[in-house]
């Protein structure tokens, strides 16, 4: 690891107090800035309209359920009352460009009044504007116009647009091409305007420049209350806008619950009236279907059919013992022939003719035994009584027929009428089955009918019962200090952007600026050692170490001559080569003072202008440059030493070489060997020879004088000098192709973090730290 790895290694300490006075140094700067952004900020506080603060608070009913009526509820079953509450959307809602338009628009706030100040125009509102604009209809372009009314005071006004003014009534309507509308006055409002100024605003616009200013946000995250607040130029304005966002936003809550309970009672009205054409159809069918079975109560008849079934049953087995019993004696009376004996009696046979006749018979015939007793078979008598029996018997015989005949008929209509009621009881179950059928639809609909009935009385007393969403805590208020603009801050930051606009500008300046700024700038590209540092001069003067000079720069050049001797302390360095990056980094006017220092000390010197494309010694101290030199020198024999050293004529023992003619092959005429022979014999004549060079960052004639100097000094220039070509130095330094390189920093800012009240401590110390790297 080389030595400036080692260096790098090394944690990089902040100069605080050059920072500072890096900066300080633009003092003019700050102060100028702070100035023009205060005086900014005085006229913004002074012609801004102030903003204040309306606040309210609102609190959401966050009921689950609706209106109770009579222990039942229509959302319990129509679900249309529901009126839980989700905090967010209600915020939405009151947030709504709708609602928000609905308010502006009722408050008319799509016309502004202002009047005319001695600064600005203010914006008049409620009791204080005379008149009142009723806006018919407007296109885009009347949002643009600005007009001007004049009040007469006499049910009069003018109205001025652009360049036209003309006189109008108040009430009457005023039409233009971008719209209509009227004016009218308020009464009760004192006239003190005479000069009243209109602008139409787009409620649209308007609208989302109020929301753009409403805030509202839940005072608690369990709390179902609504912080609402807004910031408006005109306090009572600000508080009418809060207070109808909440009534409207009331309004439309209850309107919407009304709508659902109106449609609920339209749509319950049309289901009854539907349901009643229904009902009486069904009604008419449960008429048609008794009239065409004949019945009017199933159950009954059936019991009625039943019974008289029983009945005829009874009677068929009445009369079919009856007839049992005719044949009977019919068998009885055919079987006996002509033997006459008792006829059995009739039994449950009530007929008077036949039972006379039995009884008839039956007496023959015991009178005609009787007679037999006693009488012989053929006696008259006998055979008399015998043709009266034989006459009852077929008597009989024909009756019993009869009667016969008239029991199978009435046997056959008990028959016929057993048939027909057992085919009712038959039908009964069909019959119950159809009507239960035809009844389960009639009880249906009357159910449906009753309950259609009851839930629009229901709906109709929600009508008359909505209630509003919302409960205002606290209606809104204005603050009585104006939050816009805020004066402290406006301050402040006019202040802070007043010290942050040079700041910036400095840092800015020095990040895009590529040249050595800093004593800094050169530690961290090289470790050359630093011989000292050289004061920006005030003067043009060429020569500022004389023998009665105190100032600050003749002492900074003492400064480097005594560094120099102490970096060269046990070396012999007579020849001291200066050279620098370019031109224009002050070599020569380094190497005049040097020599002058010099001396002071004592010392005999000599200054050669070795720059062959740019010599400037001479020029630099206002002689003629005439006489041979350098290249006189080194391309002719004749020419010797002494005829190319001319006195300085300021300092005595300061003498100087110029460089003589411009040759064509510079680089290559200081390669020849006269050059280093020229050195040699100066060395002879002064202590010290002192080198002006060509930059060495721009041509290569510094180093072909380099093995003839004993110690390098490389000029760097503040402000000048690019941080790139401190590469070059330090490839000079690192590859070791000068002698005893050291850096001298030219035109040097105190500001710049360069010291130079106690320079020599500096520099010695820089020196010994960078001979101390290298051993």
């Amino acid at each position: 690891m080389n030595n400036k790895d080692m260096l790098q290694l090394q944690p990089e300490q902040i100069n605080l107090k050059g920072i500072l006075q890096k900066y300080l140094r633009y003092w003019y700067l700050f102060v100028a800035c702070v100035v023009l952004c205060v005086g900014i900020a005085y006229l913004y506080l002074r012609y801004t309209t102030p903003e204040y603060l309306i606040s309210s608070t609102l609190l959401i009913k966050d009921d689950t359920r609706g209106p109770e009526l009579a222990g039942n509820t229509i959302d319990n079953d129509f679900d249309i009352f529901r009126s839980s509450k989700n905090m967010n959307n209600e915020i939405e809602v009151l947030r709504s460009k709708s609602l928000m338009q609905r308010v502006l628009t009722e408050l008319s706030l799509n016309t502004s009044y202002l009047i005319e100040g001695e600064v600005k125009y203010s914006e008049i509102y409620g009791k204080d504007v005379p008149v009142k604009v009723i806006i018919g209809n407007l296109t885009k372009k009347a949002y643009e116009k600005e007009l001007t009314l004049y009040l007469n005071g006499k049910n009069s006004f003018k109205l001025q647009d652009g360049e036209d003014i003309k006189t109008y009534q108040f009430g009457q309507e005023i039409n233009k091409p971008y719209g209509s509308f009227t004016v009218v006055e308020v009464p009760g409002v004192e006239d003190k305007y005479k000069k009243i100024t209109l602008n139409f605003k787009n409620i649209e616009k308007l609208a989302d420049s109020y929301r753009g200013r409403l805030l509202i946000a839940p005072t608690n995250k369990d709390a179902s209350v609504l912080s609402i607040t807004l910031t408006d130029a005109l306090p009572q304005r600000g508080v009418d806008v809060v207070n109808k966002l909440i009534e409207d936003y009331n309004k439309e809550a209850m309107e919407d619950k009304n709508s659902v309970a109106s449609s609920t009672i339209k749509f319950v009205n049309g289901r009854l009236e539907y349901l009643t054409a229904e009902l009486t159809d069904v009604e008419k069918s449960v008429e048609r279907y008794k009239r065409k079975n004949d019945v009017t109560n199933v159950t009954s008849e059936a019991q009625i059919y039943l019974q008289k079934e029983s009945e005829y049953n009874r009677q068929l087995a009445e009369w079919g013992i009856q007839l049992d019993v005719l044949k009977s004696i019919e068998d009885y009376l055919r079987k006996n022939g002509d033997q006459y004996e008792l006829v059995p009696s009739t039994l449950s046979i009530n007929d008077p003719t036949l039972q006379g006749l039995i009884s008839q018979f039956n007496t023959l015939q015991l009178e005609r035994t009787r007679m037999l007793r006693t009488l012989q078979p053929s006696n008259p008598l006998v055979l008399n009584t015998n043709e009266q029996l034989k006459n009852l018997k077929e008597n009989i015989l024909e009756n019993l027929q009869n009667i016969k005949n008239s029991l199978e008929i009435t046997r056959k209509n008990l028959q016929a009428s057993s048939s027909q009621f057992q085919s009712k009881i038959q039908q009964v179950p069909v019959m119950e089955r159809e009507l239960l059928e035809i009844n389960r639809q009639q009880s249906i609909k009357e159910g449906l009918y009753l309950y259609l009935l009851q839930k629009r009385e229901e709906s109709a007393m929600s009508l008359v019962a909505t209630v509003a969403n919302s409960r205002v805590i606290d209606s809104a208020v204005a603050g009585d200090d104006p939050v816009k603009p805020r004066k402290a801050l406006v301050y402040l930051l006019a202040l802070l952007l007043g010290m942050g606009m040079p700041f910036a500008f400095i840092f800015i300046k020095d990040a895009l600026n590529d040249k050595v700024q800093n004593l800094g700038d050169i530690e961290k590209a090289t470790n050359t050692p630093i011989l000292g540092e050289i004061v920006h001069r005030k003067t043009q003067d060429a020569l500022v170490v004389t023998s009665n000079s105190r100032s600050p720069i003749a002492e900074q050049f003492r400064l480097i001559r005594a560094n120099l001797q102490f970096a060269t302390l046990g070396q012999e360095t007579k020849v001291i080569m200066v050279s620098s990056s370019m031109g224009g980094e002050g070599k020569t006017f380094f190497s005049l003072n040097l020599g002058a220092s010099l001396v002071q000390a004592g010392k005999r010197v000599v200054i050669l202008d070795f720059d062959f494309r740019k010599p400037a010694l001479f020029q630099r101290l206002g002689l003629p440059d005439e006489n041979e030199g350098i290249t006189n020198y080194l391309l002719s024999n004749s020419v010797s030493v002494h005829d190319i050293i001319m006195p300085s004529q300021v300092i005595p023992d300061l003498f100087l070489i110029g460089s003589g003619p411009l040759p064509e092959n510079p680089s290559e005429l200081m390669l020849l060997p006269k050059a280093g022979r020229l050195l040699d014999e100066l060395k002879q004549i002064f202590d010290y020879i002192i080198i002006d060079t060509s930059p060495v960052g721009q041509v290569a004639d510094a180093l072909a004088l380099a093995p003839y100097a004993d110690a390098n000094i490389y000029i760097v220039r503040n402000n000048y000098t690019y941080k790139s070509q401190l590469d070059i130095i330090n490839d000079l330094y690192s590859k070791k192709k000068l002698s005893q390189p050291m850096i001298v920093v030219n035109d040097a800012q105190k500001e710049d973090g360069y010291t130079y009240g106690y320079g020599y401590n500096q520099g010695n110390s820089s020196w010994k730290s960078k001979t101390k790297q290298e051993s």
